[in-house]
Formats: C-alpha cells, sequence, structure tokens
C-alpha cells in the first residue's frame, strides 16, 4: 500500500500553521493536511465532506503537458456545491478546487473568520 503525504502551510485567524496529513493519494493527503490546520479553528468543517472528484483534460493533444479542470462536489448534509480548479498541474488544480470548496461550506455554515 502506498501511503502519500502532504504539508500545507497556512494562516488562520492571524496564526500560520504547518501540518501535515496522509492520504492514498495527493489529492487525498492534501485534504487531510488541510482539515488538521484549520479543523481545530473551524468545527464545522467536520460536516463537510468532499462526495465526488473528476479531472477533465482540456488540450489532451499536449499529453502530459495538458491543462487539466478538476470539479470537486461537495456536501453537508443540507446542500451540496460544485467547485472547480484549472491549471497545467494536477495538483495545483486540485488544491485550488478543495480550498474553494472548504470556503463555500464554511461560508455556508455561516463560520466566522
Amino acid at each position: 500500500r502506498i501511503v502519500t503525504e502532504a504539508t500545507v502551510k497556512v494562516h488562520v485567524r492571524g496564526k500560520r500553521i504547518i501540518a501535515t496529513g496522509e492520504g492514498n493519494g495527493p489529492v487525498n493527503a492534501l485534504d487531510s493536511a488541510l482539515r488538521l490546520a484549520i479543523g481545530r479553528a473551524y468545527p464545522e468543517l467536520d460536516d463537510i465532506d468532499l462526495e465526488d472528484y473528476k479531472v477533465i483534460i482540456l488540450n489532451p493533444e499536449k499529453a502530459t503537458a495538458a491543462v487539466t479542470r478538476v470539479l470537486i462536489e461537495s456536501g453537508d448534509g443540507e446542500k451540496t456545491w460544485g467547485t472547480i480548479g484549472v491549471s497545467e498541474n494536477i495538483i495545483e488544480a486540485s488544491w485550488q478546487a478543495l480550498v474553494d470548496s472548504i470556503e463555500y461550506g464554511l461560508l455556508h455554515k455561516k463560520a466566522q473568520p
């Protein structure tokens, strides 16, 4: 079994936080690390689940240099929403969509910044 590790550095309520998460792939590890970093400040995050993750190659003729679009669907038991990230770097596109998904979910929960 391969385990992937991701480390994130974020600012939460004026404090710099570094957290490391593990997962079965890079996006799962990023999700785990981000939740570890901000979960204590935002307990509402416990209700937000990543429900679907899709990657679409926008220009397949570019092969490994192609631009990817990542679609993430998330929900909190009351509402479902989708977010998008686009980049030549699939990890960056995934990060964009993941962060937007969590930010939207926290705003929906009316979490205080």
